[in-house]
């Protein structure tokens, strides 16, 4: 289902699978609210899928914050997207009755679920991280007390540094997170490899219903 409301662009999938979880996928730079869901439905089966399509545009290209290079994408810009994109997830949560989130982000969605992670109000019930990196360390940042973070990362990726994938790693460590940081051998590009680790991951999230 397509909506236009509680300020966001988005698609919304109903759980069609009891115990399954709820995830937000945050797409890459030039993606939209569509542009996840069929990974959402292959790595959670059953779960419902809340995809949101980013608020800023660089270049014509949809994002979740302006591009750093860009005049307007300064941590403060970040911040406020990162404080809309917060709201409309407690928005959601209650509209469409959904538990706590997990987030799915795809690179500059990832980037973004790095900042909800350690900066918005809300608690997250976990996170995949795709070919993300390190939120400024500079501001005050929340803790994560054993939360799941899967950080999947490209070993040939042009944009994201094996270092820079270690740091977003060893930040989210620090915060207090559960990290598995899992490395494929692609680039920035997604592969089959990313969509079995993130499936075998989020087996932790799925309950079978107590036998009566």
């Amino acid at each position: 289902m397509k909506e236009a409301s509680l300020g966001f662009v988005h698609r919304f999938e109903a759980p069609t699978q009891a115990g399954a979880p709820a995830l937000m996928l945050l797409h890459g730079s030039g993606g939209d609210e569509t542009s996840l869901l069929a990974m959402g439905r292959a790595i959670a089966p059953g779960a419902a899928l809340l995809s949101p399509r980013g608020n800023a545009m660089d270049h014509g290209a949809p994002r979740f914050y302006a591009r750093p290079g860009n005049p307007s994408g300064t941590d403060a810009e970040i911040q406020v997207r990162a404080t809309e994109l917060a709201n409309f997830a407690c928005a959601a949560c209650a509209h469409y009755k959904l538990s706590p989130l997990i987030l799915v982000g795809f690179s500059n969605g990832a980037n973004m679920a790095v900042h909800l992670l350690l900066h918005s109000h809300l608690t997250w019930a976990g996170a995949i991280l795709m070919r993300g990196m390190a939120a400024d360390s500079a501001t005050r940042q929340n803790k994560l007390p054993a939360t799941p973070v899967l950080i999947l990362s490209g070993m040939e990726d042009p944009l994201v540094q094996s270092d820079q994938a270690e740091e977003l790693a060893d930040q989210l460590r620090l915060a207090g997170a559960e990290v598995t940081l899992h490395w494929e051998e692609a680039g920035h590009n997604l592969c089959q490899g990313d969509i079995l680790m993130a499936f075998d991951w989020l087996r932790r999230f799925y309950f079978a219903p107590r036998a009566q």
